[in-house]
């Protein structure tokens, strides 16, 4: 099971750094990563952290959110600075595992609470 940490009431303008743990050793990770969803939003894509190293980012969003990972750990990282109200969100770590067949599985966090005050 995932765990993520890191989540908290802030300040407009403060920074979080959000933590996402996959118990290991696991095989076949494609990707870790971020995902959010803001209350009466659909889930969106944060960040994800490919397994060979290199981050993404979707078109458009904030260059103030950096992922960053430790594939020994199986542990992703978000940094999150510069925090904004409409940054406030339940942000979910999520795996993504690619079988022998190259099936793909997705697996979910619980989710960690982010509240960015005014």
């Amino acid at each position: 099971q995932l765990q993520a940490s890191g989540g908290g009431l802030v300040q407009a303008g403060g920074s979080l750094r959000l933590s996402c743990s996959a118990p290991g050793p696991i095989s076949g990770i494609v990707s870790m990563g971020w995902y959010r969803q803001a209350p009466g939003k659909e889930r969106e894509l944060v960040a994800i952290m490919r397994s060979h190293g290199s981050p993404y980012y979707p078109d458009g969003m904030s260059h103030r959110f950096t992922i960053s990972g430790d594939s020994s750990e199986n542990t992703v990282y978000l940094q999150m600075n510069d925090l904004r109200p409409e940054d406030t969100a339940i942000y979910y770590c999520n795996v993504a595992l690619s079988d022998s067949t190259g099936r793909r599985s997705y697996y979910w966090g619980q989710g960690t609470q982010v509240t960015v005050s005014s």
